[in-house]
């Protein structure tokens, strides 16, 4: 596996203070079993810096109300904080309008609001969706219940022994019945990050439009959706150390505005009488009911704070952390890592000889090792490489050097236990 340095400087150690930034995560001075915690489960969720909980309560304890409609002033106040998180995640993403972003609440919401709104109105009987071999089964089963229903039928991207899309196989899955791409951005359980600029390109020469799951992407890279030009893009708050039950849908305005709505209820309406409903105008089209208000003010803050930081900072840490943990591991007798792509975010599963991973993550969590064992809902990768589950550690930006050995020294306590 060839993993390139970013352009900036090879470690980042005058610039990017990360025992400064650790400071902010008050659950890093955890202590599990006695132990320091060394949380390597940033791909499941990511933890929360203070700015992020101190937004939450300051929204809890002094501007809590319902949204939109009333005229007093703690509604007022919490309309116009929801909304401003709204822009606040427009620029996050560089998306051209702040109606183009749809609060959901979370990836799996956002990828079913995308099913139900634009694939039951527009691919029916006979009609091809291409997905990939690397999908989260949240970008599968979905769209397995949308062909079930439609008589549609599914294409699947084959993968590498490295773990990355066999493009010129894409490409050929492309025929007139081709109506929809859904495609991760960045593996959950390889890190393969996917060429989707080129996966985007391709199917807009012919006409098909892309979802892009950014649930593992957005966290750790800069994400510009115009740049992509993707007509969907996917991510959840609590991977972006923010609050859980919140996340975000883009959507190109013009498409939006031809979907219909996943769900109804208040506020997705201007008027409703038993004859006939009138929908609201987008994004509020998408957000019946009352939403997460505080979580999404809180992830407001989180984009706050992550932009601070720079997404390009970020993720140059986090390839100092991969390129070191790998060379580590590769250096381990015994013990294989699956996923070996060129390009990869800070995502790294592997396999111990002779021990089954959920043993490998309870022996790690006596040590205070926090790492995912398991499929990580990505049945199909795990088939692509005959194991049944994978250990997973996956970084953020606030994991440092000195972690990535505790984990080399507990897998080596794994394998003398069960040597």
């Amino acid at each position: 596996m060839k993993l390139v340095e970013p352009a900036s400087s090879p470690r980042l150690a005058p610039t990017f203070d990360v025992e400064r930034i650790r400071a902010d995560f008050p659950i890093l001075k955890l202590k599990v079993g006695g132990k320091p915690l060394v949380y390597l489960d940033n791909a499941a969720s990511s933890q929360m810096p203070r700015p992020v909980i101190d937004r939450l309560l300051r929204y809890q304890t002094t501007q809590h109300a319902n949204i939109n409609r009333a005229v007093h002033y703690l509604s007022e106040t919490a309309t116009s904080e929801y909304e401003e998180s709204r822009r606040k995640l427009q620029c996050f993403i560089n998306a051209r309008e702040d109606k183009e972003v749809i609060f959901t609440s979370g990836t799996t919401d956002a990828i079913n609001l995308v099913m139900h709104g634009y694939g039951r109105k527009f691919i029916g009987a006979g009609d091809e969706i291409i997905l990939t071999t690397l999908e989260h089964h949240s970008n599968i089963v979905p769209w397995q219940m949308l062909a079930e229903e439609k008589g549609a039928k599914i294409r699947v991207v084959p993968i590498n022994d490295a773990g990355e899309l066999l493009i010129d196989e894409y490409e050929k899955l492309f025929n007139e019945r081709t109506k929809f791409v859904g495609v991760m951005h960045v593996s959950n359980a390889l890190g393969t990050i996917n060429p989707v600029k080129h996966m985007i390109d391709f199917a807009h020469a012919r006409g098909v439009p892309v979802l892009i799951d950014g649930a593992q992407a957005a966290p750790h890279l800069p994400v510009d959706v115009q740049a992509l030009d993707c007509d969907f893009y996917a991510f959840s708050g609590h991977k972006l150390c923010g609050p859980t039950g919140i996340g975000i849908l883009y959507g190109k305005a013009a498409i939006l505005e031809r979907m219909q709505p996943f769900k109804g209820g208040g506020d997705m309406i201007l008027s409703v009488t038993f004859e006939k409903t009138t929908y609201n105008t987008i994004p509020h089209k998408f957000e019946a009911g009352t939403p997460p208000i505080a979580a999404a003010i809180g992830l407001g803050a989180a984009v706050d704070y992550l932009s601070a930081i720079g997404m390009g900072r970020i993720a140059a840490h986090e390839l100092d952390l991969l390129n070191y943990a790998t060379e580590q591991v590769n250096g381990m007798p015994g013990v294989r890592i699956i996923g070996t792509a060129e390009k990869k975010a800070a995502v790294l599963s592997f396999a111990v000889d002779g021990v089954h991973p959920h043993d490998v993550g309870t022996l790690l969590n006596e040590d205070g090792i926090a790492i995912r064992t398991g499929h990580h809902c990505a049945q199909p990768v795990m088939q692509r490489f005959k194991v049944a589950a994978t250990s997973r550690a996956s970084f953020a930006f606030y994991n440092s050097m000195a972690e990535v050995d505790a984990l080399i020294a507990g897998i080596r306590s794994v394998q003398k236990v069960f040597s």
